[in-house]
């Protein structure tokens, strides 16, 4: 599990590419201090398994690790988009002693978005993201969602399409500062809402709390 606030900024190594798979080497410094193999790394949002670490150059600083993305995250997520040189968003899972300044992440990527139209605004930096109708019943006004491993509130939801807004910070510490018109990006919802809905689904309507949840999630479009 994994909170969504972003610990550092990798970047791609070197990329081997299979039919269907990619293994990445990912360049960082942060998380690596007491990472081992079989530990996971939060990577734009998706949980990858660290297969290798390589310890840090005295020159750079900066160590890498080795990670597999099998056939299935290709499919779900944007990493099938990155180049070598490409910039990340890391971070490591979360311990008991964790602050969780986010929100609960799986890292369990539902699905893609793409940037449809960004607009500076003072200090903060508007980003309209469209994505599937599926998504979108889980996307709420001031709930959170997590946009390539970054927990964000969002401030705008339309029919098929959501808004979040960017504080300097966010533009200094992530990947989003780069997002152009057209870039796709990596969403998991929130994770809550999904449990919620699947046990409402399963009971027989019968009690009376049960109900009076099932109605609410339906005025809300849940």
């Amino acid at each position: 599990m994994f909170t969504g606030i972003v610990e550092e900024i990798g970047r791609i190594k070197n990329i081997r590419r299979g039919v269907r798979s990619i293994t990445l080497d990912i360049e960082a410094s942060k998380v690596l201090e007491d990472v081992h193999v079989g530990d996971s790394i939060c990577t734009n949002g998706v949980c990858l398994t660290v297969t290798e670490v390589s310890a840090a150059s005295s020159a750079d600083g900066l160590g890498c690790f080795k990670a597999d993305v099998m056939p299935e995250t290709m499919r779900m997520t944007s990493l099938s988009q990155l180049q070598t040189g490409s910039e990340v968003n890391l971070e490591r899972a979360l311990t008991l002693n964790t602050r969780l300044g986010g929100h609960i992440v799986s890292g369990h990527i539902d699905g893609t978005g793409r940037v449809v139209r960004r607009e500076q605004d003072d200090n903060a930096i508007w980003l309209w993201i469209e994505c599937d109708r599926p998504l979108m019943k889980y996307i709420v006004t001031k709930g959170s969602i997590t946009i390539q491993g970054i927990s964000l509130t969002v401030a705008r939801v339309e029919e098929t399409r959501f808004a979040v807004s960017l504080i300097p910070h966010t533009q200094e510490v992530t990947t989003l500062h780069s997002a152009k018109v057209g870039s796709m990006v990596n969403l998991e919802t929130d994770i809550i809402a999904k449990y919620v809905e699947k046990l409402l689904a399963a009971s027989d309507g019968k009690d009376d709390k049960t109900e009076l949840y099932r109605q609410f999630m339906k005025k809300n479009g849940i």
